[in-house]
């Protein structure tokens, strides 16, 4: 039974958790047929994509079960793309993501990044407009590893 008055916490990724963090984001891939070869790949080896590159991945912790996660993926040049963002269906609407996002935000500030990008499709409204309130602002989508990519944002520091 999901106790969804559990408190919440925001950890930093282990490998112990590879499969919830594959899990949660082919969850909302699957359910907007979005998932490509290039998320499965990042899905498959989140260490060697992300972390060992100089990126950060955080799960959101509900007791022992992985409800959300998010991700920043070092670009180079000060630039980094906030990924793999997503939030089990039970657990929306708890302001996990908006926790996620600030996660993602105070850490991108407190390595000096200049700017945040990322990739997204028009479906996602609810995260779309998560985005908008923190300040993303929509740019040409140029530069894309998805096919499925129609909207990109960037937010300037």
């Amino acid at each position: 039974m999901i106790n969804l008055n559990t408190p919440v916490e925001i950890i930093d990724y282990d490998e112990k958790y590879h499969e919830d963090f594959k899990r949660l984001n082919l969850e909302w891939l699957d359910k907007y047929n979005l998932t490509e070869s290039h998320d499965l790949m990042v899905l498959d080896d989140p260490k060697g994509t992300i972390l060992d590159h100089g990126g950060f991945i955080w799960l959101a912790k509900a007791g022992d079960e992985i409800v959300g996660t998010a991700a920043l993926m070092n670009e180079g040049h000060g630039i980094f793309e906030l990924a793999k963002f997503g939030v089990t269906k039970d657990w929306q609407g708890k302001g996990i993501s908006k926790t996620l996002i600030e996660s993602c935000l105070g850490k991108a500030k407190e390595t000096g990044a200049k700017k945040l990008t990322l990739f997204s499709n028009h479906q996602l409204q609810t995260a779309l407009k998560l985005y908008e309130k923190y300040g993303f602002k929509n740019v040409e989508v140029r530069d894309s590893p998805f096919e499925t990519a129609d909207v990109k944002m960037e937010l300037e520091f």
